[in-house]
């Protein structure tokens, strides 16, 4: 079994020695060490020194010299609009003040999904739908980042 030794971020890693991709949800794309199938379904072993988030577009390096491109899967998540920026920055301090993963995009939010969420937004004025998207919340200000200090 092929063993990813390493991950470069999106840009950084060779792409012409590209072998496939790994489609992963959220949730798989913040790993050490597991077993995992390319999209071809051929099984290989994440076995990276530290927990790294896989983000969409980076890369693993394969133990025979290729490297797997990771993308990041649709999955159900709740689109926030709102009618300005300031409605959508007051949206964004519920959201946080209940400290839920969100992804914060120009002018929309994505979250998980949650009845008593969506209530609560709604009640606030949000326009909201349900989609599905790759969802890549913002990390925490203490993440480094995949960096070494």
């Amino acid at each position: 079994m092929r063993r990813a030794l390493r991950l470069d971020r999106a840009g950084e890693w060779p792409q012409e020695k590209g072998s496939g991709t790994v489609t992963l949800g959220f949730d798989d794309r913040y790993r050490r060490r597991m077993r995992l199938s390319t999209d071809m379904g051929e099984a290989f072993l994440l076995d990276l020194p530290q927990t790294r988030v896989l983000e969409d577009g980076d890369g693993l390096a394969l133990d025979d010299g290729t490297w797997l491109a990771v993308r990041a899967a649709p999955e159900p998540v709740l689109e926030i609009r709102a009618a300005s920026s300031e409605q959508l920055a007051r949206l964004a301090w519920h959201i946080g003040n209940r400290h839920l993963a969100a992804q914060m995009l120009a002018d929309r939010i994505l979250i998980r999904a949650d009845a008593v969420i969506e209530d609560m937004l709604r009640g606030l004025g949000a326009n909201l739908r349900r989609i599905d998207a790759p969802f890549t919340p913002e990390r925490g200000a203490y993440d480094d980042h995949g960096h070494h200090h």
